[in-house]
């Protein structure tokens, strides 16, 4: 078992929303790790702040959560995780384009094919999506 914290939980820690010790609070899933998208989306975070100050926290922050975190790859198996869940999407609204945001069909995808849960701060954006355990912090 494990849990994958979704981006959207970080983001609420760096503006001081929730606390990172709330992460304690999921202990019974057994480690917390990150999904490769998640790296990605929290860099994007960094190069798009408004001035160097918040450049600098913001950067300090995100290093410190990707080195204490482990980072889970988009491997192979995640892949035909994702392409089940893009196509059961596409079916379910009858057209070219799904309702749920890629990135988080992305970590979705990671949690489903390591058998992990996902705390996230956004439910909604997770929702009736087979299989998937999730959980909020709030």
């Amino acid at each position: 078992m494990g849990l994958i914290i979704d981006t959207n939980v970080f983001i609420n820690i760096e503006n001081k929303r929730f606390d990172l010790s709330l992460i304690n609070n999921f202990s019974h899933y057994g480690e917390a790790y990150i999904a490769a998208v998640t790296v990605s989306e929290l860099l994007a975070g960094v190069h798009l702040a408004k001035n160097p100050e918040q450049h600098i926290k913001r950067s300090a922050f995100v290093e410190n959560i990707i080195a204490r975190m482990p980072v889970l790859d988009f491997n192979e198996e995640v892949a035909r995780v994702y392409a089940e869940l893009y196509a059961f999407f596409l079916k379910e609204n009858g057209r070219s384009e799904t309702k749920s945001n890629v990135h988080d069909l992305l970590i979705a995808s990671t949690a489903i094919s390591n058998g992990f849960a996902v705390l996230t701060s956004n439910a909604d954006d997770f929702k009736n999506i087979p299989s998937l355990i999730v959980e909020s912090p709030n």
